[in-house]
């Protein structure tokens, strides 16, 4: 048993917890906590479950889980019983650790990110101003097909809330194509 398995069963035993109450509140098996605490990691299942192991651990006793995880990864590098898949692990780990805090002198400027935002927007604007622009311009020069303006013009004070069926067809207050049309052209309702 190596110094970092003889000072955690000590300060487990100074504490006055059993291996079995641990278990019993982690859920870890007993094998893997005695294999933790006789260094034998080859007996432990691995990767980020390790780490879990030993925060259960410290966590049940009192200790300082932080603490205790990176007493057992040094120990853990110094034994060379490192599976490849662990090796892994860790490489993956220290590579998302580089990438999540960048260099300062090396990140881009967020005040460049905002300028990009805000040139899209700008760009954004420019181009509904031209659509709309070119819609309203368009449609201004579209002529109006012949009789189309009088069918729609109704006498002052009229709205266009009446309805005119096309023809061969009643309207909703019953008058035919005729009597809306000599209604529309007199302001009175023929039959």
């Amino acid at each position: 048993m190596g110094q970092f398995g003889q000072e955690l069963r000590s300060a487990r035993e100074a504490r006055g917890v059993a291996i079995e109450s641990i278990s019993g509140v982690t859920k870890i098996s007993g094998r893997h906590l005695l294999a933790l605490e006789q260094e034998n990691f080859s007996a432990l299942p691995g990767g980020v479950l390790n780490k879990g192991i030993v925060r259960g651990y410290a966590r049940v006793c009192g200790m300082d889980e932080e603490a205790w995880v990176n007493r057992y990864l040094n120990a853990y590098h110094q034994s060379g019983q490192i599976k490849d898949d662990d090796q892994s692990w860790i490489e993956f780990a220290e590579n998302v650790g580089k990438t999540r805090h960048p260099d300062p002198e090396t990140a881009p400027d967020k005040r460049l990110r905002w300028a990009g935002v805000a040139g899209f927007l700008v760009l954004l604007m420019v181009f509904a101003w031209y659509v709309l622009h070119f819609v309203e311009v368009r449609s201004a020069h579209l002529p109006v097909p012949a009789g189309h303006a009088a069918a729609h013009a109704l006498p002052a004070g009229w709205s266009t809330g009446r309805c005119i069926a096309p023809a061969g067809m009643q309207s909703a207050r019953g008058m035919g194509v005729a009597g809306a049309r000599t209604f529309a052209a007199h302001g009175t309702q023929v039959g």
